[in-house]
């Protein structure tokens, strides 16, 4: 089949996928463009964060680290998953895992998606916030969560909000896509 076509086919499925996966809230607000979000400091400690469920690092796969039929639906268009170490600029997370899904046997690679999900302590997470907007990343709080994304001036890849690579870092854990939106299909149980 010509590039284009792969690429095209590639890009529905995942659009698809985020679109059936996607959080609905009655009443939602448009999301804010990461050129509005605000960077600075810590999340305001007016709000008690909730604590996470505890979740056994070891039992987290590419498969079941995705909503239900996400992994199924890549499947079906042929695509293989690859497992690397859950790595933040040069922290390495010895308990996390990434998941680079795609069609390997193409001679390009920009029909990849990535997931990841990893346990991260209140220190580390600090530390790589500050890292991270130091260079240039751009900071959202979503309620207790932060949410951080690379400056869509330099993303590879963009989805329909604008917003390339991107952190969610949650109470005692931190998930990882190659678009924000990806974020929603990551879907971590205890």
């Amino acid at each position: 089949m010509p590039r284009r076509f792969l690429v095209a086919a590639g890009t529905f499925v995942l659009a698809a996928l985020i679109a059936g996966c996607s959080p609905q809230t009655p009443g939602g607000t448009a999301s804010q463009a990461p050129g509005d979000a605000a960077l600075g400091g810590p999340a305001s400690d007016s709000a008690t964060p909730t604590p996470a469920p505890t979740v056994d690092p070891a039992s987290v796969t590419c498969e079941n680290m995705l909503a239900a039929d996400a992994a199924a639906e890549f499947a079906a268009t042929d695509w293989s998953v690859r497992e690397d170490p859950f790595v933040i600029l040069d922290l390495e997370l010895p308990d996390g895992t990434a998941c680079t899904w795609g069609d390997f046997s193409s001679p390009t690679s920009d029909d990849l998606v990535l997931f990841g999900w990893s346990p991260i302590d209140d220190a580390d997470a600090a530390s790589v916030q500050t890292a991270l907007l130091e260079e240039g990343w751009v900071r959202e709080d979503d309620g207790d969560d932060v949410i951080l994304t690379e400056d869509p001036a330099s993303a590879l890849r963009l989805d329909a909000d604008g917003y390339g690579m991107t952190y969610r870092f949650e109470s005692g854990a931190v998930t990882v896509s190659d678009t924000k939106q990806g974020l929603d299909l990551i879907d971590v149980q205890p």
